[in-house]
């Protein structure tokens, strides 16, 4: 991976040592203890550094919808790509069941086949009539836990409805969704009295890797590295257009997902445009 600045050197979740200025109620931070791990993005507002989001996690929330708002797959798969370099598990969650129609329970079905096939757990919850939140509350507990997602998909509403003692913020009930609408403006940890930790973060708009090359990316959707070693060109194939790719090969007999695939274009195909915009830049 690149190196870049980082627009935060400290993050929710570091383990600092500090200072008590005297005669005040702030200190100065001294040191930044090493870190297990962390999760890191690019700065949606300086597009050469790069935004670190949490630190020493146990785990990461990925909270999704099917309905109000729709569904965004590459969202998921983008947001997997800030966990899976740093082997930080992954659970993605779908809200808002209460409200789905026949369709959008099929779509949920889907998806949640797909990505317990390669390995992620999923949950359908709401945080409305708590279909399915003790079950989510269970796999909490204990742990420190990043919770993420785009605007609008009941993120605090959610984690409200699993640990009520939180009293986290959220808008007036929309009358178009009858959801509370997520009002988190940045990343915030909270003890649970049940022992663990929540990180709730602001609703995410849109997730680019300026971190990342392609072949950072085929890397981390598993799925395809676990093909990778039958490619022919093993060590150096990006499975785009390379003779003998073993993940186009499963493309084309259904064992890869053609969504999943998509979708993985389409970060290349940034990351590739991105690159040569920079290169041009040098010239």
């Amino acid at each position: 991976m690149k190196e870049f600045e980082l627009t935060n050197p400290v993050a929710v979740g570091d383990i600092v040592t500090y200072e008590i200025e005297s005669g005040e109620r702030k200190g100065i931070i001294k040191t930044i203890e090493p870190r297990r791990n962390y999760i890191v993005r690019q700065s949606p507002r300086m597009k050469h550094h790069l935004h670190l989001i949490a630190a020493n996690i146990d785990q990461a929330l990925v909270i999704v919808t099917v309905q109000d708002p729709s569904l965004k797959p590459g969202f998921i798969d983008r947001y997997l790509l800030m966990t899976e370099p740093h082997d930080v598990p992954a659970i993605i969650v779908f809200n808002k069941v209460d409200i789905y129609n026949n369709e959008s329970i099929l779509v949920m079905n889907y998806f949640r086949e797909l990505y317990e096939s390669i390995g992620y757990t999923t949950f359908g919850v709401s945080a409305m009539d708590l279909t399915g939140v003790d079950e989510l509350k269970n796999a909490l507990i204990g742990k420190t836990t990043l919770v993420g997602g785009q605007s609008g998909v009941g993120k605090s509403s959610l984690v409200q409805a699993m640990f009520p003692h939180l009293n986290l913020k959220t808008k007036e009930i929309s009358s178009h969704s009858g959801k509370g609408v997520h009002t988190t403006t940045f990343a915030e940890m909270f003890e649970l009295k049940e022992g663990g930790s929540i990180i709730d973060t602001p609703g995410i708009k849109t997730l680019s890797y300026n971190n990342l090359t392609p072949m950072d990316v085929a890397h981390n959707f598993r799925e395809f590295f676990a093909l990778s070693d039958e490619c022919r060109f093993s060590a150096k194939c990006t499975h785009m257009n390379e003779p003998g790719c073993a993940v186009i090969a499963g493309l084309e007999d259904g064992t890869i997902n053609d969504i999943r695939y998509q979708n993985y274009q389409a970060i290349v195909a940034e990351l590739n445009e991105q690159n040569h915009w920079e290169r041009k830049k040098k010239m």
